[in-house]
Formats: C-alpha cells, sequence, structure tokens
C-alpha cells in the first residue's frame, strides 16, 4: 500500500517526535531541541538532537538524519509499512484502505489472526494442565525452565482430535475459518475437519510486528512420522518469506548494536533460535528449508553480513551449500553472509545446556568469509592430484565467480578465488616473506633518483613543514597494502590521509585505483616513482617510523595488522566527523546547539588530536571506541 502525503502528515501531527525517541534514547532539552546520546554507536558525549518543531533528528555522530518514521526504521529495523501502521496504532490514526476488495482480504486477516493469537493462549494454558506433564518434563530435560516458557510462548497440543477445535467454535469460530488459519485439517474425504496439531509441544511462528500466524509442533511420540510439523500455507503463513525469532532478534539486535556486538544469527531450528536468544544473541531460523531469496532479503535489511551457523552433520554442510548456491547471485558490495560451526558435532541448544552463554558466544564468534566456505567446498569436491582435476577446480571457481549478478564484485572474487587456489600448489619459500614487512629501508635508504613531476615537484615543496606521523604511517600502509584501502575507499576519496601534504599523493593512488580493477604494491610502486613521488615516498617512510604504529611492525600477524590499519583510518575519519559537525553548528545558528554541547563535541575532538600527537592513541585500549563511526 503506498501511503499519501497528507496521510503521513497527519500521521506526524498526531504524535511529537521526541516522545517517540524518547522512549528509548534519554533526552534532555537544550534550548529549542533535545540532546542525548546516539542511538546508533557508543559515545560518551551527546551528539544526537532532536527537533519537534522541524520535526526531524540529526546524529552528528554518525550522519544520520530523517523523522519518525525512519527512526523506527533504522533502530528496530521495520520496514516502511510496518513502521507506518506501528506509528497509526499508536496515533489512534485508521490505515487508508486502496478498495472495497482490499478492506475485504484485511478484514479476513485479522479474523484469522483473532484465531491464531486465541490458539496460542489456549496452547499456552494446555501446557501448564495435566495434559502436559510429559511436556513439561520434555522441557525440564533440556534445561529450558518454566520461567522462559512465557517468553517464547511456548504450549503444549493435547492428543485429543477436536480440543482446540472445540474450544474456539465455542468462542464462536467457524470450523472452515479455522481450516483456513491452517488449524484444522479438512479431510479429503469431506469429514469433519480435526486438530492439525496433537501430542505435540507448540512454538509459535509470528510475523515482523509479533503477531502469531502459525505453529510448529515437536512431536512427543518418538514414533511420530514427523519430528517437527508445521503449520500449512495460509493466507498468514508464507513460509519461505518467514523467519522464526524474528520479532524478538530485531529486539536483541538493537539492543546488542547500541553494546557493539550487533551479529544475527541464523541456525536451523526452533530450540536452537530459543537457546541462541536466552543467550542474548539475536537469532532466527528458517522453518524446516533452505533459506530463500525472500528470507535472505528480510536478513539483509537487518543486518549487512548475517552469520549462518548449521550443523557439522551432512545433512547440516548440504544446507550450507544450498545456502552458498542460493546467496551467490545475490551479493552485492555490503551484503554477504558469515559462517559459524559450534564444536564438537553440536548445536546451540547442547552448547548453551552444557557450557553456558558465554562459550555459546564465542563459537558464534568465530565466523568465516562466504568466500573461505565457496573455495572449500569446490576444492574439497575431488581429489586434485592430476592437472585435469586442478584445471576442473578452475572452472568451478570461475562460474562461481561468473554467477554473482555484480559484475565489480564477480571480479574481486574470481581473483580472490583463484589466488586461494594458485596458493595450493606454490613452493613453500614463495609464502617465506612476511607479508607485512616494508619493502624499503625507509630510515636510512638514500632518496629515489627519478625523474621528477610537476605534481611530484608540488608534493615534494610541502616538505618544509614536518609531515604528519599517523597520516604517514597510514599513507605507508596503503602504498604497501593498497587492498587494506577497499572497505575504506569512499570515504579515502573525499579525506585521503589527513595531511594536506599527502593530498597528492592521495589522488594518485585513487586515479590508479579507479583505472586499474585490482591494485598491487609492486605496480602502485613502481607507477608513484614514475611520476615523481619518489622523494615523498622517502619522507613518508621516515615519518612514519616516528609514530609508532604497530601495524608497521615486521612481526606483526597479518590480520592484526590490517585491523589495527583499519582502526586508525577510522580515527581519522572520526576527526573529519567532529570537524565538519563543529563547523555546521558555528554556520547553522538555527540548530541551537548551547554551548555545552559544542564544547563536548570539541573537547573530544581535542582530545583525539592531542592522543595523536603524543602517540598515546597507540597504547590507550578505548582508543577504537573513539574511532568508531557508529
Amino acid at each position: 500500500m503506498k501511503f499519501d502525503e497528507r496521510f503521513l502528515d497527519e500521521l506526524k501531527s498526531r504524535l511529537r517526535l521526541s516522545d517517540v525517541i524518547g522512549r528509548t534514547v534519554k533526552l534532555r532539552r537544550q534550548g529549542r531541541e533535545y540532546a542525548g546520546l546516539s542511538p546508533f554507536g557508543k559515545e560518551k558525549s551527546p551528539s544526537f538532537f532532536v527537533n519537534d518543531d522541524k520535526g526531524f533528528y540529526h546524529d552528528f555522530s554518525s550522519g544520520k538524519h530523517g523523522d519518525l518514521i525512519s527512526f523506527l526504521q533504522e533502530t528496530e529495523r521495520l520496514t516502511f509499512r510496518e513502521a507506518v501502521e506501528r506509528l497509526a496504532a499508536e496515533a489512534g490514526l485508521a490505515l487508508p484502505v486502496e478498495d472495497p476488495r482490499q478492506a475485504e482480504v484485511e478484514h479476513r486477516r485479522q479474523g484469522l489472526l483473532d484465531w491464531t493469537e486465541l490458539a496460542a493462549k489456549w496452547f499456552e494454558a494446555q501446557l501448564r494442565r495435566p495434559a502436559g506433564e510429559a511436556a513439561r518434563i520434555y522441557l525440564d530435560g533440556r534445561a529450558l525452565p518454566a520461567d522462559q516458557w512465557a517468553r517464547f510462548r511456548l504450549g503444549f497440543a493435547p492428543s485429543g482430535r477436536t480440543g482446540l477445535k472445540d474450544y474456539l467454535i465455542a468462542k464462536g469460530a467457524q470450523p472452515t475459518e479455522l481450516v483456513d488459519a491452517g488449524l484444522l485439517v479438512a479431510p479429503e474425504d469431506g469429514g469433519a475437519p480435526y486438530d492439525r496439531f496433537r501430542d505435540r509441544i507448540i512454538f509459535p511462528i509470528t510475523d515482523g510486528r509479533g503477531r502469531v500466524v502459525s505453529f510448529g509442533g515437536r512431536a512427543m511420540d518418538p514414533e511420530a512420522r514427523a519430528k517437527y510439523l508445521n503449520g500449512p500455507e495460509t493466507a498468514l503463513f508464507h513460509k519461505g518469506s518467514l523467519l522464526y525469532g524474528l520479532y524478538e532478534a530485531r529486539r536483541l539486535l538493537h539492543v546488542n548494536e547500541k553494546a557493539g556486538a550487533g551479529a544475527l544469527v541464523v541456525v536451523e531450528g526452533y530450540m536452537d533460535v530459543i537457546a541462541c536468544q536466552r543467550a542474548e544473541i539475536a537469532a532466527v531460523a528458517p522453518m524446516g528449508t533452505a533459506l530463500t531469496e525472500e528470507q535472505m532479503a528480510v536478513l539483509w535489511r537487518l543486518h549487512p553480513e548475517p552469520t549462518l551457523c548449521f550443523d557439522g552433520d551432512g545433512a547440516g554442510k548440504r544446507a550450507a551449500f544450498r545456502s552458498l548456491d542460493r546467496a551467490l547471485p545475490l551479493l552485492q558490495p555490503g551484503r554477504s553472509f558469515k559462517f559459524a560451526l559450534v564444536s564438537g558435532g553440536k548445536d546451540p541448544d547442547d552448547v548453551l545446556r552444557d557450557q553456558g552463554a558465554a562459550v555459546l558466544k564465542a563459537q558464534l564468534a568465530a565466523t568465516r568469509p562466504f568466500v573461505e566456505v565457496l573455495f572449500e567446498r569446490e576444492r574439497d569436491l575431488e581429489p586434485l592430484d592430476t592437472p585435469e582435476r586442478r584445471a576442473g577446480l578452475k572452472a568451478r571457481l570461475r562460474a562461481a565467480a561468473a554467477a554473482i549478478a555484480d559484475k565489480d564484485l564477480a571480479h574481486a572474487y574470481r581473483d580472490e578465488l583463484f589466488t586461494r587456489s594458485d596458493a595450493l600448489y606454490a613452493k613453500p619459500a614463495a609464502a617465506a616473506r612476511a607479508p607485512f614487512t616494508p619493502k624499503r629501508d625507509w630510515k636510512n635508504r638514500e632518496p629515489l633518483r627519478l625523474p621528477s613531476s610537476p605534481e611530484g615537484q608540488a608534493a615534494a615543496k610541502r616538505l618544509a613543514r614536518a609531515l604528519d606521523p599517523m597520516a604517514c604511517a597510514l599513507a605507508l600502509g596503503a602504498v604497501e597494502h593498497p587492498d587494506w584501502l577497499d572497505e575504506h575507499f569512499e570515504v579515502f576519496e573525499s579525506g585521503g590521509f589527513g595531511d594536506p601534504a599527502l593530498d597528492e599523493l592521495a589522488s594518485e593512488i585513487i586515479r590508479l585505483r579507479l583505472s586499474s580493477d585490482a591494485l598491487d604494491s609492486g605496480p602502485l610502486l613502481r607507477h608513484l616513482a614514475q611520476r615523481g613521488y619518489g622523494l615523498l615516498l622517502d619522507e613518508v617512510g621516515k615519518a612514519a617510523q616516528k609514530s609508532g604504529a604497530p601495524f608497521l611492525a615486521p612481526d606483526q600477524p597479518p590480520a592484526a595488522a590490517r585491523h589495527q590499519w583499519s582502526q586508525a583510518f577510522e580515527v581519522l575519519t572520526r576527526m573529519s566527523a567532529l570537524e565538519s559537525a563543529l563547523k555546521a553548528a558555528k554556520a547553522d545558528a538555527d540548530r541551537g546547539l548551547d554551548a555545552e554541547a559544542f564544547s563536548r563535541l570539541k573537547a573530544e575532538r581535542d582530545a583525539i588530536r592531542r592522543a595523536i600527537k603524543s602517540g598515546t592513541i597507540w597504547t590507550q585500549p578505548v582508543w577504537a571506541e573513539s574511532a568508531s563511526l557508529g
């Protein structure tokens, strides 16, 4: 449904922005605005402002800006329609009806929702009655205590054929409605409908708004034909587009992101979801099938890189590989999956019960990238002991990369997969050099005696003043390892290395990177020397040694070095955001920032400046928090 502007304006006029946001963010009035800590990241000084008169919020720390609808979309991962429906219900404003037929469909859906909700309450009550004794013993045996049953609305369906049917009909339901809702089964021979779920522990399935739309049932009889039974496709329930646990996962994801731990995990079963959510991990599960494209789209709206956690047995691996194949064409920059495997052939429910929440969190945090799992699958399909089989691996890798619709990412995947393939046959000596050891003796060697260009001469003139050691450390790391720039390239294009003396060098790297699909250190160094940047690079290397940057140490592990460089780059990005915020506050008098708020932003900027200048930025364990942009 499309909502016209008049309806949206009426909705916004009925709700005060600071009231809506104030339910999750502690706000304090400052002049004509309200201020608080950013809901999009961790910070110590308020940089989040809400203006009721103008109807918008602005977060200086992350640059996010919007109205009350976008706030719910950002913080609770709702779709636009879901956010509007939530706010309309709060404001007492009826949603516009597109046409009589649509109104009839919505009325019928609401009627079915009423019956599924009433059924959920009946199942919950049965679990606590004498008929549910065996189910209670089972749940106790799974270390799921009674005080958790209500949280997940667990229930029990007795073994009788018409217990739920009789109850709902007494409440006014028609058998046909209950069949349409998936609660009853209508025999093909025309006999009387009977309860779909019998002698099963019941797991209510909710939509993204928390409404019960169907049920899953775990059989108590070990000889039952189906251990788990899900409701059928109905007007309410589309198995391929919903995920079990989604509503609670949204809440946990928001809470965890504010604490700096915003993982979203996809597991295999109901009990695994419950185990993860009891450990405060945002988790969901498909319902008995491999992930569909629709479910992947839902996941990516919530998180750019969800973690897929499958059982380590053959069935789990097959499910993981099916997910690989379905996801591959849909991958995009900033939209992928990670993989995790709990150890010992266990599932998350086993780990929580046997080892506790801390161990479960640690195991789910040990993830592997999509490309690694994809490569290993293709590598392990057959022995690679003949040229023909090795060529077959290359062909499979080429086909896998070609399946990605995004051409830039497909090219990057092909290069990465081929690099991993070539490494299988590389001689050990070829990988002996530590990849993070600088290729030059930056402190002691003579300057490069190469022809200089106007660009190089202009850059060299700037050496009259001291180069900034931290900016030089970042530049040296980028020249030695151009791939480090990839995940920060858009920011790098606009800000360079943070020192004006290095702007020409940054521009030349940007120009070369944009004209090349891939950029390696050797060709980059040769190109920069030929363009007349030899003298500048020598001075950059000398200044970088003064920074104390740990990622320049020859013995630093590769992954740690890259991570440290990225964090250092984010410090400069944070500095830029603070500078922009201060300039914007000065330029926009209408924003109404008081002196106290302005001073806090300035104090944070100055603190980072002092830490960079003194070198303590590398020794303070809290510096990465200052670097976070939320």
